[in-house]
Protein backbone atom coordinates (compact mmCIF):
# COMPACT_ATOMS: atom_id res chain seq x y z
CA UNK A 1 0.00 0.00 0.00
CA UNK A 2 2.96 2.37 0.65
CA UNK A 3 4.54 1.39 -3.09
CA UNK A 4 0.80 2.35 -4.55
CA UNK A 5 0.72 5.68 -2.51
CA UNK A 6 4.12 6.36 -3.57
CA UNK A 7 3.22 5.56 -7.26
CA UNK A 8 -0.03 7.68 -7.16
CA UNK A 9 0.92 11.00 -5.03
CA UNK A 10 -1.23 10.38 -2.65
CA UNK A 11 -1.38 9.19 1.10
CA UNK A 12 -2.10 5.81 2.55
CA UNK A 13 -5.43 6.41 3.74
CA UNK A 14 -6.43 7.90 0.82
CA UNK A 15 -5.08 4.39 -0.65
CA UNK A 16 -7.26 2.69 1.66
CA UNK A 17 -10.32 4.09 1.85
CA UNK A 18 -10.06 4.26 -1.97
CA UNK A 19 -9.81 0.30 -2.46
CA UNK A 20 -12.30 -0.55 0.42
CA UNK A 21 -14.88 2.10 -0.45
CA UNK A 22 -15.49 3.36 2.79
CA UNK A 23 -16.64 7.20 3.22
CA UNK A 24 -14.45 9.56 3.52
CA UNK A 25 -14.59 12.69 5.50
CA UNK A 26 -12.90 14.03 2.69
CA UNK A 27 -14.34 14.08 -0.52
CA UNK A 28 -12.31 11.59 -2.97
CA UNK A 29 -11.99 12.99 -6.50
CA UNK A 30 -12.77 10.81 -9.73
CA UNK A 31 -9.14 11.70 -11.15
CA UNK A 32 -7.47 10.75 -7.51
CA UNK A 33 -9.34 7.15 -7.81
CA UNK A 34 -8.24 6.68 -11.49
CA UNK A 35 -4.95 7.57 -10.46
CA UNK A 36 -5.07 5.20 -7.20
CA UNK A 37 -6.37 2.37 -9.03
CA UNK A 38 -4.16 2.63 -12.15
CA UNK A 39 -1.34 2.38 -9.81
CA UNK A 40 -2.24 -0.69 -8.43
CA UNK A 41 -2.99 -2.24 -11.44
CA UNK A 42 0.71 -1.35 -12.64
CA UNK A 43 2.32 -2.34 -9.44
CA UNK A 44 0.17 -5.56 -9.00
CA UNK A 45 -0.76 -4.80 -5.48
CA UNK A 46 -3.28 -7.17 -3.96
CA UNK A 47 -4.49 -6.17 -0.43
CA UNK A 48 -3.57 -8.40 2.21
CA UNK A 49 -7.33 -9.98 3.51
CA UNK A 50 -6.38 -11.46 6.22
CA UNK A 51 -4.66 -8.55 7.89
CA UNK A 52 -7.84 -6.32 6.96
CA UNK A 53 -10.20 -8.67 8.65
CA UNK A 54 -8.48 -8.27 11.99
CA UNK A 55 -9.14 -4.66 11.72
CA UNK A 56 -12.67 -5.15 11.28
CA UNK A 57 -12.77 -4.75 7.69
CA UNK A 58 -14.59 -7.65 5.15
CA UNK A 59 -12.70 -10.52 4.45
CA UNK A 60 -14.70 -10.18 1.41
CA UNK A 61 -14.97 -14.29 0.93
CA UNK A 62 -17.70 -16.62 1.12
CA UNK A 63 -17.26 -20.42 1.31
CA UNK A 64 -19.66 -23.19 -0.06
CA UNK A 65 -19.94 -26.48 1.17
CA UNK A 66 -21.21 -29.40 -1.10
CA UNK A 67 -21.42 -33.16 -1.27
CA UNK A 68 -20.22 -34.09 -4.51
CA UNK A 69 -18.47 -31.71 -7.34
CA UNK A 70 -18.75 -34.60 -9.22
CA UNK A 71 -22.86 -34.62 -9.27
CA UNK A 72 -24.36 -32.37 -12.01
CA UNK A 73 -27.22 -30.80 -9.70
CA UNK A 74 -24.58 -29.19 -7.80
CA UNK A 75 -23.15 -27.30 -10.45
CA UNK A 76 -25.94 -24.37 -10.97
CA UNK A 77 -25.84 -23.89 -7.44
CA UNK A 78 -22.24 -22.85 -6.74
CA UNK A 79 -22.80 -20.54 -10.33
CA UNK A 80 -25.74 -18.93 -8.59
CA UNK A 81 -23.52 -18.13 -5.78
CA UNK A 82 -20.44 -17.47 -7.70
CA UNK A 83 -22.74 -14.83 -10.04
CA UNK A 84 -24.29 -12.90 -6.76
CA UNK A 85 -20.70 -12.88 -5.31
CA UNK A 86 -19.05 -11.17 -8.21
CA UNK A 87 -22.34 -8.38 -8.19
CA UNK A 88 -20.83 -8.20 -4.85
CA UNK A 89 -16.80 -8.21 -5.77
CA UNK A 90 -16.58 -11.59 -3.13
CA UNK A 91 -14.68 -14.56 -3.81
CA UNK A 92 -16.31 -18.11 -3.98
CA UNK A 93 -13.68 -21.43 -2.39
CA UNK A 94 -15.70 -24.54 -2.57
CA UNK A 95 -15.31 -27.66 -0.51
CA UNK A 96 -16.41 -31.25 -1.41
CA UNK A 97 -17.74 -33.76 1.65
CA UNK A 98 -18.60 -36.73 -0.49
CA UNK A 99 -21.51 -37.15 1.70
CA UNK A 100 -19.50 -37.88 4.76
CA UNK A 101 -19.92 -36.57 8.57
CA UNK A 102 -15.96 -36.57 8.67
CA UNK A 103 -15.80 -33.66 5.63
CA UNK A 104 -18.64 -31.88 6.65
CA UNK A 105 -16.60 -31.41 10.48
CA UNK A 106 -13.61 -30.97 8.21
CA UNK A 107 -14.46 -27.95 6.61
CA UNK A 108 -16.18 -26.74 9.97
CA UNK A 109 -12.67 -26.59 11.19
CA UNK A 110 -11.17 -24.97 7.80
CA UNK A 111 -13.80 -22.52 7.59
CA UNK A 112 -13.58 -21.67 11.85
CA UNK A 113 -9.11 -21.09 10.47
CA UNK A 114 -9.78 -18.35 8.35
CA UNK A 115 -11.62 -15.08 8.28
CA UNK A 116 -14.92 -15.76 5.81
CA UNK A 117 -18.50 -12.91 5.97
CA UNK A 118 -20.47 -16.09 4.76
CA UNK A 119 -21.16 -19.86 4.62
CA UNK A 120 -23.35 -21.60 2.03
CA UNK A 121 -23.51 -25.43 2.84
CA UNK A 122 -25.76 -28.63 1.71
CA UNK A 123 -26.00 -30.10 5.27
CA UNK A 124 -25.98 -34.43 4.91
CA UNK A 125 -24.71 -34.56 8.64
CA UNK A 126 -24.44 -31.23 10.49
CA UNK A 127 -26.87 -30.39 13.81
CA UNK A 128 -28.05 -27.49 14.57
CA UNK A 129 -26.21 -27.30 17.61
CA UNK A 130 -23.13 -27.74 15.46
CA UNK A 131 -24.35 -24.75 12.88
CA UNK A 132 -25.04 -22.62 15.82
CA UNK A 133 -21.37 -22.98 17.45
CA UNK A 134 -20.00 -22.05 13.69
CA UNK A 135 -22.01 -18.81 13.21
CA UNK A 136 -21.12 -17.82 17.25
CA UNK A 137 -17.58 -18.91 16.97
CA UNK A 138 -17.02 -17.00 13.07
CA UNK A 139 -19.57 -14.01 13.33
CA UNK A 140 -20.09 -15.39 9.71
CA UNK A 141 -24.22 -15.13 7.72
CA UNK A 142 -24.97 -18.36 7.30
CA UNK A 143 -27.38 -19.92 4.67
CA UNK A 144 -28.41 -23.98 3.94
CA UNK A 145 -29.98 -25.55 0.95
CA UNK A 146 -32.32 -28.59 2.11
CA UNK A 147 -34.63 -28.97 5.35
CA UNK A 148 -32.35 -30.87 7.63
CA UNK A 149 -31.12 -27.71 9.59
CA UNK A 150 -33.84 -25.83 11.35
CA UNK A 151 -31.89 -23.35 13.68
CA UNK A 152 -33.61 -20.23 13.98
CA UNK A 153 -31.46 -17.87 12.90
CA UNK A 154 -30.61 -19.78 9.94
CA UNK A 155 -31.62 -18.84 6.06
CA UNK A 156 -32.88 -21.73 4.24
CA UNK A 157 -33.92 -22.58 0.73
CA UNK A 158 -35.47 -26.18 0.23
CA UNK A 159 -37.48 -27.49 -2.16
CA UNK A 160 -40.53 -29.69 -1.12
CA UNK A 161 -39.24 -33.11 -2.63
CA UNK A 162 -41.27 -34.93 -0.42
CA UNK A 163 -44.09 -33.67 -1.84
CA UNK A 164 -43.37 -33.93 -5.43
CA UNK A 165 -42.26 -37.73 -5.02
CA UNK A 166 -45.56 -38.48 -3.29
CA UNK A 167 -47.18 -37.38 -6.33
CA UNK A 168 -44.70 -38.69 -9.15
CA UNK A 169 -45.68 -42.32 -7.06
CA UNK A 170 -49.44 -41.60 -7.61
CA UNK A 171 -49.03 -40.35 -11.02
CA UNK A 172 -47.41 -43.59 -11.71
CA UNK A 173 -50.19 -45.60 -10.81
CA UNK A 174 -53.36 -43.70 -11.44
CA UNK A 175 -52.07 -42.12 -14.58
CA UNK A 176 -49.45 -44.81 -16.11
CA UNK A 177 -51.46 -47.78 -14.29
CA UNK A 178 -48.88 -49.50 -12.50
CA UNK A 179 -49.08 -51.44 -9.38
CA UNK A 180 -45.47 -53.01 -8.62
CA UNK A 181 -43.43 -49.72 -8.26
CA UNK A 182 -39.75 -49.88 -6.78
CA UNK A 183 -37.55 -47.28 -5.41
CA UNK A 184 -34.12 -46.88 -5.60
CA UNK A 185 -32.52 -44.79 -2.54
CA UNK A 186 -29.89 -44.54 0.53
CA UNK A 187 -30.99 -44.35 4.17
CA UNK A 188 -28.00 -42.42 5.31
CA UNK A 189 -28.51 -39.13 4.31
CA UNK A 190 -32.12 -37.28 5.25
CA UNK A 191 -33.35 -36.45 1.86
CA UNK A 192 -33.48 -39.90 1.05
CA UNK A 193 -35.62 -41.01 3.85
CA UNK A 194 -38.34 -38.40 3.83
CA UNK A 195 -38.46 -39.45 -0.45
CA UNK A 196 -39.15 -42.94 0.39
CA UNK A 197 -41.87 -42.37 3.16
CA UNK A 198 -43.36 -40.12 0.42
CA UNK A 199 -43.25 -42.94 -1.96
CA UNK A 200 -45.10 -45.32 0.62
CA UNK A 201 -47.50 -42.45 1.45
CA UNK A 202 -48.12 -42.24 -2.23
CA UNK A 203 -48.27 -46.41 -2.42
CA UNK A 204 -50.77 -45.97 0.25
CA UNK A 205 -53.13 -42.99 -1.12
CA UNK A 206 -53.30 -45.87 -3.96
CA UNK A 207 -54.48 -48.72 -1.84
CA UNK A 208 -50.90 -50.70 -2.51
CA UNK A 209 -49.40 -52.14 0.48
CA UNK A 210 -45.45 -51.00 0.15
CA UNK A 211 -43.37 -54.25 -0.20
CA UNK A 212 -39.92 -54.22 1.24
CA UNK A 213 -38.09 -56.12 -1.35
CA UNK A 214 -39.04 -52.94 -3.27
CA UNK A 215 -36.73 -50.67 -2.04
CA UNK A 216 -33.12 -50.94 -2.65
CA UNK A 217 -30.46 -48.75 -1.68
CA UNK A 218 -28.00 -46.79 -4.00
CA UNK A 219 -25.79 -44.55 -3.36
CA UNK A 220 -26.39 -41.18 -5.05
CA UNK A 221 -24.17 -42.55 -8.19
CA UNK A 222 -24.65 -44.20 -11.17
CA UNK A 223 -22.88 -47.69 -9.83
CA UNK A 224 -25.28 -47.65 -7.21
CA UNK A 225 -28.43 -47.15 -9.28
CA UNK A 226 -27.06 -49.88 -11.02
CA UNK A 227 -26.34 -52.44 -8.49
CA UNK A 228 -30.10 -51.33 -7.09
CA UNK A 229 -31.67 -51.83 -10.36
CA UNK A 230 -29.68 -55.39 -10.69
CA UNK A 231 -31.52 -55.84 -7.37
CA UNK A 232 -35.14 -54.99 -8.37
CA UNK A 233 -34.95 -56.52 -11.83
CA UNK A 234 -33.54 -59.96 -10.33
CA UNK A 235 -36.89 -60.49 -8.24
CA UNK A 236 -39.63 -63.22 -8.82
CA UNK A 237 -41.88 -60.69 -9.60
CA UNK A 238 -40.37 -57.16 -10.02
CA UNK A 239 -41.33 -53.73 -10.71
CA UNK A 240 -42.84 -52.76 -13.52
CA UNK A 241 -42.33 -49.25 -12.61
CA UNK A 242 -39.25 -47.77 -10.48
CA UNK A 243 -38.45 -44.15 -8.69
CA UNK A 244 -34.82 -43.07 -8.41
CA UNK A 245 -33.87 -40.71 -5.26
CA UNK A 246 -31.64 -38.86 -8.44
CA UNK A 247 -30.75 -38.97 -11.82
CA UNK A 248 -27.11 -40.29 -11.67
CA UNK A 249 -28.66 -43.57 -9.66
CA UNK A 250 -31.48 -43.54 -12.68
CA UNK A 251 -28.49 -43.44 -15.13
CA UNK A 252 -27.24 -46.12 -13.88
CA UNK A 253 -30.37 -47.90 -13.47
CA UNK A 254 -31.02 -47.87 -17.14
CA UNK A 255 -27.85 -49.07 -17.69
CA UNK A 256 -28.60 -52.02 -16.09
CA UNK A 257 -32.18 -52.51 -17.56
CA UNK A 258 -30.67 -52.73 -20.89
CA UNK A 259 -28.02 -55.11 -20.22
CA UNK A 260 -30.68 -57.16 -18.91
CA UNK A 261 -32.50 -57.06 -22.27
CA UNK A 262 -35.36 -54.65 -20.39
CA UNK A 263 -37.00 -51.95 -22.54
CA UNK A 264 -37.92 -48.89 -21.17
CA UNK A 265 -40.02 -47.98 -20.87
CA UNK A 266 -41.85 -51.31 -22.34
CA UNK A 267 -40.93 -53.12 -20.18
CA UNK A 268 -40.30 -50.89 -16.86
CA UNK A 269 -40.72 -47.08 -16.36
CA UNK A 270 -38.43 -45.31 -14.66
CA UNK A 271 -38.45 -41.55 -13.06
CA UNK A 272 -35.62 -39.84 -12.06
CA UNK A 273 -35.03 -36.78 -9.37
CA UNK A 274 -32.89 -33.90 -10.20
CA UNK A 275 -33.61 -32.99 -13.80
CA UNK A 276 -29.54 -32.79 -14.53
CA UNK A 277 -28.73 -31.36 -18.00
CA UNK A 278 -27.94 -35.32 -19.47
CA UNK A 279 -31.45 -36.45 -18.68
CA UNK A 280 -33.00 -34.72 -21.51
CA UNK A 281 -30.33 -36.35 -23.63
CA UNK A 282 -30.38 -39.96 -22.64
CA UNK A 283 -32.02 -42.31 -24.67
CA UNK A 284 -34.89 -42.83 -23.90
CA UNK A 285 -34.96 -39.36 -22.72
CA UNK A 286 -35.42 -39.46 -18.12
CA UNK A 287 -38.70 -38.47 -16.74
CA UNK A 288 -38.11 -37.03 -13.68
CA UNK A 289 -38.78 -34.22 -10.81
CA UNK A 290 -37.12 -31.07 -11.45
CA UNK A 291 -35.64 -29.03 -8.99
CA UNK A 292 -34.05 -25.66 -9.60
CA UNK A 293 -30.99 -25.73 -8.15
CA UNK A 294 -29.73 -22.32 -9.78
CA UNK A 295 -33.17 -20.73 -8.15
CA UNK A 296 -32.14 -22.15 -4.67
CA UNK A 297 -28.47 -21.09 -4.97
CA UNK A 298 -29.80 -17.43 -5.97
CA UNK A 299 -31.69 -16.78 -3.53
CA UNK A 300 -30.02 -17.98 -0.76
CA UNK A 301 -26.92 -16.11 -1.91
CA UNK A 302 -28.85 -12.67 -2.26
CA UNK A 303 -30.03 -13.57 1.16
CA UNK A 304 -26.87 -13.85 2.67
CA UNK A 305 -25.66 -10.32 1.25
CA UNK A 306 -28.66 -9.09 2.28
CA UNK A 307 -27.28 -9.73 5.61
CA UNK A 308 -23.30 -9.32 4.90
CA UNK A 309 -23.32 -6.01 2.64
CA UNK A 310 -26.90 -4.24 3.90
CA UNK A 311 -27.11 -5.07 7.63
CA UNK A 312 -30.19 -7.04 7.59
CA UNK A 313 -30.72 -8.79 10.72
CA UNK A 314 -33.75 -10.60 12.45
CA UNK A 315 -34.64 -14.45 12.36
CA UNK A 316 -33.76 -17.15 9.31
CA UNK A 317 -35.95 -16.65 6.29
CA UNK A 318 -36.83 -19.97 4.48
CA UNK A 319 -37.36 -19.83 0.57
CA UNK A 320 -39.23 -23.10 -0.81
CA UNK A 321 -38.77 -23.47 -4.53
CA UNK A 322 -41.36 -25.68 -5.77
CA UNK A 323 -40.48 -28.82 -7.90
CA UNK A 324 -42.29 -30.00 -11.08
CA UNK A 325 -42.52 -33.45 -12.81
CA UNK A 326 -41.32 -33.21 -16.49
CA UNK A 327 -42.86 -36.41 -18.38
CA UNK A 328 -40.25 -37.71 -20.79
CA UNK A 329 -39.78 -40.99 -23.35
CA UNK A 330 -38.87 -43.45 -19.60
CA UNK A 331 -42.14 -43.73 -18.80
Amino acid sequence: MHDVARQAGVSQSTVSRVLSGAKADIAITDETRQRVMAAVQELGYQPNLNASSLRGKKARMIAVMIADIANPFYHPIVRAIQDAANRHLYDVTVSNTDYTAEGERRFLEAVMRRPIDGIIMVVSHLTDAEVGDLMERTGAAIGIIGQRITHPAVDIAYSDDGQAMQEATTWLIEEKGHRRVGFIGIRESLSAPRRLNAYRSGLEQCGIAPRPEYEAAGDWTPEGGHAAMHQLLALDEPPTAVLACNDLMAIGAMGAARERGVCIPRDVALVGFDDVPAASWLSPALTTIAQYPYEMGERLAEALFERIVGGVKGPGRRFKVPCRLIEREST
